[in-house]
Order: structure tokens, then C-alpha cells, then sequence
């Protein structure tokens, strides 16, 4: 859902004109009391106090009020208005020119899709590197927000004694109910219940603070005949969803709102945008950003200072190598605050710097407009700012500035940081001095007393690309000698000195080096297969390309299979030279060009004329591994008609077993996907979600997995739970506890888990359910889960199997946040469980 509604942020939206502003009612004008902030701990307090229903209910707001306190961007990332108006219009002329020139980036902000890059377990450089933020910047605006009143009734209003009856039991009972109790005592009530009687149920709900059981009436309400929109109750209960961080709910109003050709609230953009902020599922910021920019264009509001300084923040929150893609948006930002006559802190300024800074191409024009009007409005530059530059100079080769800037960090507070020396380092190499980069590596030993990991990957870089194998070497055996750890870009970099110079045994045994202090991956295996291509030994590499082939963690790609298809064809061994060709027609590799050539002329030769590309069919594996997915919790986007259908791969980025389960997905199904998802050759960063094209194939999966556009659970599931399929959705959905347990993920209908877990007890694997929300866990416990690991143990791959082994109670849990499942409870589901629980997938977003 995220990813979808992603598209929808464009700049062309419908005019204000269009819509009406004034909800249409003919009842006493009634305004609900707003909490006095937005997410107060004691309005929440309150609320407990006042609720006097159900111990579910106190459980649900226990477990809800930790996150008061742990939410990342909140309205404490905000700044204090400005004071004085005269101050803001003389800031608004002193910031003309940066307004002009981040103007011309405004017009392509909003709709734009943000590119993931792979979060990589070591960093090369300071491509980590957080942006600092100054305490003063988090001042929190506390003004309450605007929203249309709500006309409703009183219960004592109302003539008919029995309607009154009927709805004080409704209010009491409804907020104590499962939510498909709730709609059962609903579709009761059809015979009498009307527009205003339902609505008066909603507002009861929120007052006593019961938003879920709220919400879940007002969904009722659109579902019947009679219903009319109200654009007051929907901005209540929109207002409210979004208070408690329930983006997805609030986001489903928003949306209603929208649809009705309405525009929402200033209250409700807001919130929204406040809540996604919140959140923690991949593509929130994306969305945040997104209702940031239509609140702007569609509904012409000007936000709070409160909201451009939260947003900025968690633009410039992430490391820089992932925050360079907000550029645009955080520019987007500062020329609202500009146009605004808003005042500007100085993290603002350093924070576009620092964006700018990482920037592939750099713009030097632009940091030094926004350095000169840090200056004329009266900020002093920072060690951060001044870093920043520095970073600039480094990408640009730039030694006269960079030494200027240099003398500046040398002359501020807190001295030199271990950053500045690895910058500098940087542009005497960029300038072709690499002697004077391991001067100042010598300098920053001397001057700190140690070097850090990123100081000794780029001196071994800078060496290694000015092929000083002797100066190289050394600093890496330094390096090891350190005890510091993540070797592997610094022994990837002198493996393509050694192979630049054809020093190929030596390049070998920096492999097997590799593979002795690292965890192997593609880029090593890559480079040795070249090397020993390039040096005749075809045995040697027919032996690694089938390793890379066989495990699923490293894998094959068009590199790899066009380098082995280049040594098969300049021995003549043209019979294994067709075999990874039709290998890379399966996986549609492209094929270089000279070698196309070249099988051209060997093809006919045996009188066959070169093949296409094969039609696309999924393999017997594919097949498998794509229901151990499905049932894991991958989705399927179908078309209106439901003629064509995409696979949604979609990984956690903060989970480790993800992080190598993406890749072997990516070039398993590499033939399928959609052509924007596939990789420019020499990259190597394969994004954390990824879809395959759209494809009637897959219709067979889309109705049974997903008939009606929810999840469901196959009647056939009983013959695909195969080993394999088991394997992938434990590796995709499951868990394994810290006590040894294996838990799996699973939504469906009850009766789908049930056929589900008889048909795992016919395989001699007991198990247990338990379901929270929407999501059925089911558990093997002691002994079982040791059967199920000697059942999947086969098709884990090699790279995973210590995460999720069984029995090695030393390991952690292999992701930090996870759901307490407690299967020791009398029953084997939680009835009372919500069905719209917001965080019941930390991987899919619905």
C-alpha cells in the first residue's frame, strides 16, 4: 500500500475551487473536546482513567504507552515561531537568492520515487556519517489545530424512548466486542438503526477514547445504503487514528476524504504526516513527504514550524549515503520556509549543506549561496557545516578550498575529528598525490592516536589505485594487526590491483583470504572468476562459477556468465559454451555484444540458428520458493480487471536474515522482474523491494493466495507443503525465539490455518496456534521445532543456517522488534486481538 500511494504524489492535483469546505448537518452544532496536544502522555492517563471497560482494553493501552517515549520524529523536532514579524520579512529578503535557487527544484519534488540502496555491513567512507543536530532545534509547537465541528444530537434528544435504549446499549457493549462481534451486533441493528444514530455510536466511541471501535463503526456506516458522507466525523476520527500513530487507519480516512472530492483538514494533514513520521515500516518517510507536498498544493494550507523542521529532520535522520535522494525535498522545505517568513534555524542550513555534500555531482554554487546567507543573518559556521564542505572539496579535487577549509576546522572548538583527515585524504588522492594522503593518515595516527576503519579502507583504496603494492600491503597487514574489524572493501580493492597487473597468484591468495576473515559474497568471487579467466585456468573457473551457481546467497549474474562464456569460447569448448548461454536466455542476461558475435558463427556451424530468449515459466523450485513466500507474507498486486498480476518482493532492511535472502530471491526470479528493478552492469546494491513484471502467469497464485484482494489461504495448501516451501517461508515469514522455539507468520481465515497445521501434524510436525491482529503464529515448541529444522534444513541457505539453526541458544533473535507470542495461554487464538492492528507486519505493508 505504501509503495502504491507513493505514485500518487504529483503535483497535479485538483484545484481548490472544486471543493467544498462546509459539512452539511441540520442538528445542534456540538464540538468534540480536543486533547491539548497532539500525543500528551497525560491525556492518555486521562483516558484511562476515564475508560471504565474492559481488561483488553487497559492491556492494549499499557502496551501503547512505552511508545510515547520512543517515537523517532515527533513535534519535539520542531522550532519556536519567530517572535517578531519585522524579523521575518527582513529574513525573507536576505534569503531571496536562496529562495530563487532552490525554486527551480521545487517544481520537481513532489511524485518523484526515492531509490533504495543496499545498506552494505561495512562502510567505505563516511557514507554513514548522521547529520548532528544542535539541542536548541528540538522546541516543541504546541498551538492546537483547526478542524470543522462536529454536529451531533444528545442522547435525551431523541423522542422515541426505545431508540435511546437501544443506543445507550450499543455504546456500552460495542467498545467490549471482538471487532467481528462488533459488526455481527451492527448487521442486527439494520432494521432501525440510521445515518445519525450510527454517527452519535462513532462520537460516543471517541470521547470515552474507544477510537478502534470508532473507526470500525464508521467503516460499517459506508458499507450501508443509507450512509452520507460526513466530512466532520470522518476528520475526527482521521484526527484521532492519527494521535495514536495508527497511520494506516488514518490514511484509509484521508483517502475517503480525498475520494469524496473533498480536501482534509489542516488538522488531518498533520497528524498524517506526524504519525508516518512516527512509524518504522519501510516507505513511511516517502509517504510523509508525500502528504507534506499535497498539503501544500492541494489543500493550499501553510504548515506549522513544528511540521517543515520534523520533516527536515527525518530527511537528514538517516546516514548521508541514503539521505542524498531527499535532496530535492528538504529544498522543497526550506523554500516553504522562506516563502513563509517562517524563521530558519541553523541546522536547517547546515542540514542542506550536508545533503549537498553527497551529492554524485556537487553543486559548489549553491553551498556557498547558502554559507553566505548563514553569514549575513548572523550564524556561525560549525564544525558540522565546515565538514561538509570538506566532503565537497573531496569529491571535487578541490585542494585549495579544502585546505582553506581545513585552517577553519583547525581554529574552531573541539578539534580536528577523525572525518576532516579522511576527507583530506581524499583530495590529495583525487589530485593524483597518494603520498600525501598516507602523510596525513601518518598525521591523524599521530594526531589522534589511532585510525579508524574508514581511515585505513580509503588509504589501502588510494594505494591500491596508484598500484603501490608494497605501501598497500603493508597498511593492510597494519589494518588486521589493529583488531578492527570489516576487512573486506580494503582486500576487494587490493584484488583489483593485483588483477589490473596480472599478478593473479597473488590476487588468489587474497581470495582465499577472503574467505578465510570474511563472510564471501559476489564481488570477491566475481573478481577471482575474471582473474582466473583471464589466466587460462578454465577448470578452476568452471569449478567457482558452479559454486557461485549452487549457493543461493551469492549467486550468478550477467557478469559472471558472460566472463565464463568468454573463456568457454576462446578454448572452443563450444558444447559448455551453449549450455550458459541457454542459461542466459532463461535468466534474460544480456549478452556482450562481441561474444554475440562470436556464437553467431559457432552456432551455425552446428547448423542451429541462435536462440531467442525462451518464454517465461516458472520452474518447479520457482514454483515452490513462490508459495513459501506467498505464505510468508509476499503480496500480489493485480490489475482492475484481474487479468494480469506482479509478484511484491519486499524485505526488511533492519533484518539480517533479509538482507541474503534478497539477494538469491533477486536472481532466482531474475527473468521476471520489472525491467526498472533490474541492475546497470558493475552495480551490485539490490533494493530492498523489487517486482516482477506484470504477467497472466501469475494468475493461477493471485486466486488462490488473494482472491478478492485479501489474503486467503489455498484449499489445495494441503499438497504444496513441501520441504522447500517450509524452508522459504521461514526464512521470508518466520522466527526462531532465543529459546530455540520456531515460530511462522501466517494470514488467512481460521479455517485455512486449521487445514494448514492438520496438514503439518500429517507430516509428524506438532505445532500451535496463536493468532494477534490479523497475523496466526504458528509455534513448534521443544522438540518439534528440531524436527522441523531436520525437515528444512536442505533448502536453508548456507549463509542463514547459523541464524536460524535450531538448539544454539547463545544467539540472538535475529531482529531486534518482534511480537511477544505466548502459546502457554488456555487458548489457542486471541479473539480479542484487533483486525486492523497497524503493526502486525513489520516486513509487508498492506
Amino acid at each position: 500500500m505504501l509503495l502504491s500511494r507513493a505514485q500518487e504524489l504529483s503535483l497535479s492535483t485538483p484545484s481548490l475551487s472544486n471543493f467544498s469546505s462546509n459539512p452539511y448537518s441540520k442538528t445542534l452544532t456540538l464540538t468534540l473536546p480536543m486533547r491539548t496536544t497532539l500525543f500528551s502522555p497525560l491525556s492518555l492517563l486521562r483516558s484511562l482513567a476515564f475508560s471504565h471497560h474492559h481488561h483488553h482494553h487497559l492491556l492494549r493501552c499499557r502496551r501503547f504507552l512505552p511508545s510515547l517515549f520512543t517515537l523517532k520524529p515527533s513535534f519535539s523536532h520542531s522550532l519556536p515561531l519567530s517572535k517578531h514579524k519585522n524579523d521575518k520579512l527582513c529574513q525573507i529578503r536576505s534569503l531571496s537568492a536562496s529562495a530563487a535557487a532552490s525554486s527551480s527544484l521545487v517544481e520537481q519534488v513532489a511524485g518523484e520515487p526515492y531509490p533504495v540502496e543496499e545498506n552494505w555491513a561495512f562502510s567505505r567512507d563516511s557514507e554513514t556519517e548522521v547529520f548532528d543536530f544542535d539541542a536548541c532545534f528540538e522546541v516543541t509547537d504546541m498551538k492546537h489545530l483547526s478542524s470543522p465541528p462536529l454536529e451531533v444530537k444528545e442522547l435525551e434528544e431523541l423522542p422515541e424512548q426505545w431508540r435511546r435504549s437501544k443506543l445507550a446499549w450499543l455504546c456500552k457493549e460495542l467498545p467490549a466486542h471482538s471487532p467481528a462481534s462488533l459488526i455481527r451486533i451492527l448487521n442486527g441493528q439494520r432494521k432501525w438503526i440510521r445515518q445519525e444514530d450510527a454517527t452519535y455510536v462513532a462520537v460516543h466511541c471517541t470521547r470515552i477514547r474507544e477510537n478502534e471501535a470508532g473507526f470500525r463503526v464508521y467503516k460499517w456506516m459506508m458499507q450501508q445504503s443509507w450512509f452520507r458522507f460526513d466530512f466532520a466525523l470522518a476528520t475526527k476520527l482521521a484526527d484521532y487514528m492519527g494521535k495514536e500513530r495508527k497511520f494506516s487507519k488514518c490514511r484509509e480516512i484521508f483517502d475517503d476524504i480525498i475520494n469524496q472530492g473533498r480536501v482534509p483538514s489542516e488538522s488531518t494533514f498533520h497528524i498524517l504526516i506526524i504519525a508516518y513520521l512516527s512509524a518504522t515500516v519501510h516507505g513511511s518517510l516517502e509517504e510523509a513527504c508525500g502528504i507534506y507536498n499535497r498539503m501544500i498544493q492541494l489543500g493550499g494550507y501553510q504548515p506549522r514550524l513544528s511540521l517543515h523542521n520534523s520533516l527536515f529532520r527525518a530527511l537528514v535522520s538517516k546516514p548521508g549515503g541514503s539521505s542524498k535522494h531527499y535532496l530535492k525535498q528538504a529544498e522543497f522545505i526550506f523554500h516553504n520556509l522562506v516563502t513563509s517568513g517562517l524563521e530558519i534555524h541553523k541546522d536547517i542550513y547546515g542540514g542542506l549543506i550536508w545533503l549537498h555534500s553527497y551529492q554524485d555531482v556537487i553543486d559548489k554554487e549553491r553551498i556557498a549561496s547558502l554559507r553566505e546567507e548563514m553569514q549575513r543573518v548572523g550564524i556561525e559556521v560549525g564544525r558540522e557545516v565546515l565538514l561538509s564542505i570538506l566532503r565537497a572539496c573531496s569529491k571535487e579535487g578541490d585542494v585549495q578550498e579544502a585546505e582553506k577549509t581545513w585552517f577553519e576546522l583547525l581554529q574552531s572548538d573541539g578539534g580536528l575529528p577523525s572525518q576532516a583527515f579522511v576527507h583530506k585524504m581524499e583530495v590529495y588522492a583525487k589530485v593524483g598525490n597518494p603520498m600525501k594522503s598516507l602523510e596525513i593518515f601518518r598525521e591523524m595516527q599521530k594526531t589522534l592516536g589511532s585510525s579508524n576503519v574508514a581511515a585505513y579502507h580509503k588509504i589501502i583504496e588510494v594505494l591500491s589505485k596508484a598500484q603501490e603494492i608494497e605501501l598497500a600491503e603493508s597498511l593492510l597487514r597494519e589494518f588486521m594487526e589493529s583488531g578492527l574489524k570489516h576487512l573486506m572493501p580494503s582486500l576487494i580493492d587490493l584484488m583489483n590491483m593485483y588483477f589490473n597487473l596480472n599478478l593473479h597468484d597473488r590476487l588468489e591468495s587474497t581470495f582465499f583470504q577472503c574467505l578465510e576473515k570474511c563472510r564471501p559474497n559476489r564481488t570477491i568471487y566475481s573478481i577471482y572468476l575474471d582473474s582466473l579467466v583471464k589466466s587460462g585456468n578454465l577448470d578452476k573457473a568452471e569449478e567457482i562459477f558452479n559454486q557461485m551457481h549452487s549457493n543461493g546467497a551469492i549467486g550468478v549474474n550477467t557478469r559472471s556468465c558472460n566472463t565464463i562464456l568468454t573463456g568457454y569460447i576462446s578454448c572452443g569448448d563450444y558444447v559448455k559454451a551453449e549450455k550458459i548461454y541457454d542459461l542466459m536466455c532463461q535468466k534474460k542476461y544480456d549478452v556482450e555484444s562481441p561474444l554475440m558475435e562470436k556464437l553467431d558463427y559457432v552456432l551455425s556451424l552446428k547448423r542451429k540458428v541462435v536462440k531467442k530468449p525462451i518464454s517465461l515459466k516458472l520452474s518447479k523450485e520457482q514454483r515452490e520458493i513462490l508459495v513459501g513466500l506467498l505464505l510468508g507474507g509476499v503480496q500480489i498486486e493485480s490489475d482492475e480487471e484481474r487479468r494480469n498480476h506482479a509478484i511484491r518482493f519486499v524485505f526488511d532492511e533492519n533484518d539480517g536474515t533479509h538482507s541474503v535472502l534478497k539477494r538469491h530471491i533477486y536472481d532466482e526470479f531474475h527473468e521476471w522482474l520489472n525491467p526498472s528493478f533490474k541492475l546497470s552492469d558493475g552495480s551490485d546494491d539490490i533494493p530492498y523491494r523489487f517486482f516482477t513484471i506484470s504477467h497472466s502467469y501469475f494468475g493461477f497464485y493471485a486466486d488462490q493466495f488473494c482472491p478478492k484482494g485479501r489474503p486467503m489461504i489455498p484449499k489445495l495448501i494441503h499438497r504444496w507443503l513441501s520441504p522447500r516451501v517450509l524452508a522459504y517461508w521461514y526464512m521470508y515469514g518466520g522466527h526462531r525465539t532465543s529459546s530455540g522455539d520456531i515460530l511462522l507468520k501466517l494470514k488467512g481465515s481460521p479455517d485455512g490455518v486449521e487445514k494448514v497445521v492438520k496438514t503439518l501434524k500429517a507430516k509428524s510436525l506438532d505445532c500451535r496456534v496463536k493468532r494477534k491482529g490479523r497475523v496466526f503464529w504458528i509455534g513448534f515448541l521443544g522438540s518439534n521445532s528440531t524436527w522441523f529444522w531436520k525437515l528444512t534444513e536442505p533448502y536453508i541457505l548456507d549463509e542463514l543456517k547459523n541464524l536460524l539453526k535450531v538448539g544454539d541458544q547463545t544467539l540472538e533473535d535475529r531482529m531486534a522488534e518482534r511480537p511477544s507470542i505466548s502459546f502457554d495461554s488456555g487458548s489457542d487464538s486471541d479473539e480479542k486481538a484487533s483486525d486492523y492492528s497497524d503493526n502486525d507486519d513489520s516486513v509487508v505493508v498492506p
